[in-house]
């Protein structure tokens, strides 16, 4: 993992340095707009790898792979594409966490849609876009979305 993160971040500057001699000014902008991103998103990432790290070590395989695993696939769907819509934060931070239920036995379906309805169910955000649009469209929107992240789910499980 660690090779592919550097192979990534050679590429990276490698364009960096392409663009720079480009456009001076504007690689500095980006620069700045990346390093302000970076240290926005560095506390949220910092505690979702600590929260990643203490589920790895207090959260017993068994549990994981009773509630998520592919003993009661229906289930495990459904708790997926749940957890999914009631976690917060940037996308980015649902990989770590799914790569901790994998290892533990977790239904790769249910992850994907975890991951799946992490990205596009708004539950914590209802309210607000129930105001917005109605809750009419909201519910119907959440609803439509959290059954098509567990449909990609399964599509994706198939697939894998």
């Amino acid at each position: 993992m660690v090779k592919i993160g550097l192979i990534y971040l050679l590429l990276v500057a490698g364009l960096y340095l392409l663009a720079f001699g480009r456009d001076k000014a504007r690689i500095l902008l980006a620069l700045k707009n990346g390093g302000g991103t970076l240290v926005n998103l560095l506390p949220f990432l910092l505690a979702i790898f600590a929260l990643v790290s203490l589920g790895q070590e207090f959260l017993p395989m068994q549990w994981i792979e009773g509630l998520l695993g592919p003993g009661n696939r229906a289930l495990a769907l459904l708790l997926g594409a749940l957890a999914g819509a009631i976690s917060v934060g940037p996308p980015l931070a649902s990989y770590p966490i799914a790569g901790t239920l994998v290892a533990n036995g977790a239904w790769p379906p249910a992850v994907a849609a975890f991951i799946l309805s992490w990205v596009s169910v708004g539950v914590l955000s209802l309210t607000f876009e129930a105001k917005i649009f109605s809750w009419r469209f909201a519910l119907v929107r959440n609803g439509l979305t959290l059954l098509t992240a567990m449909l990609s789910g399964l599509l994706l499980g198939g697939l894998l």
